[in-house]
């Protein structure tokens, strides 16, 4: 009798449970975006920042690769540049990453001081990894709301869990974001392919204070679960809203490197 009053119990709170995720998550794609253009709007609240950066990459025998950077983001609006140089080790010194997004598209660069040409980055090398890393360059676009179709939104205690696909990508049947609710900061993105299996994560950590709206991590890692794989970004000497050559985001400035 005492089992069966336990597997009752068991049952009716397994019930109120998945009742209450039902209540939770809400099915308004308006909204989800709302809640993500939130974010993007504090992301963009600010006009420029500097930063160096330094990459490790550990494989999955546990063997990690450094790199060090310095990076350049400009923005104006809608519109935004971003420019990454490679200062170390020697064999990817002065390699340098362009990215510019103008009236809603994306152009990216890669200059290879070893053969000193710079390739221009197509729809058909958006899915692979950006210097041997477990970023590609998509993931390393431009999140703009207007890339996205928004499904639902979930409300937790701490967080929103917005799920949306990105009908251009190869590489995603959908995604879900992990929003801070108080900083309006993506604290996750799970990454998903067609059969529902989660490859990837991106993991934000030790978020800080740049202005009186916008909150940064100083740590991301991404996850390569398919591979067991992960690639950890840090960033430190920050300086917000720094004035910054118009060249940077060049040809000549992808020449040109640090």
């Amino acid at each position: 009798m005492k089992k069966l009053t336990l597997l009752l119990t068991l049952l009716l709170l397994f019930t109120l449970t998945n009742q209450l995720s039902a209540q939770e998550r809400i099915t308004d794609e308006e909204q989800a975006r709302s809640i993500f253009e939130e974010v993007d709007d504090r992301r963009n609240s600010i006009e420029s920042e500097t930063a160096k950066m330094e990459m490790v990459i550990t494989d999955p025998r546990g063997r990690t690769r450094s790199r060090t950077m310095q990076s350049w983001n400009l923005v104006d609006g809608d519109d935004n540049k971003s420019l990454i140089i490679f200062s170390d080790p020697g064999n990817v010194r002065g390699t340098g990453f362009l990215s510019v997004r103008e009236d809603g598209s994306t152009t990216q660069r890669l200059y290879l001081p070893s053969v000193g040409r710079i390739q221009t980055i197509g729809s058909a090398e958006r899915g692979d990894r950006f210097m041997g890393s477990d970023f590609t360059y998509e993931d390393l676009g431009d999140q703009d709301p207007d890339d996205y179709d928004f499904e639902w939104l979930e409300e937790n205690e701490d967080y929103y869990l917005v799920r949306a696909s990105k009908p251009d990508s190869d590489q995603y049947a959908y995604v879900e974001f992990e929003i801070l609710k108080e900083k309006y900061a993506l604290q996750k993105i799970h990454y998903y392919d067609e059969d529902d299996n989660q490859i990837k994560r991106l993991e934000a950590e030790n978020l800080e204070e740049i202005t009186d709206q916008l909150w940064s991590p100083t740590k991301m890692t991404m996850y390569d679960l398919r591979e067991d794989r992960k690639t950890e970004i840090t960033w430190s000497d920050r300086e917000i809203n720094s004035t910054i050559e118009d060249w940077r985001f060049t040809e000549r400035g992808l020449r040109r490197g640090i």
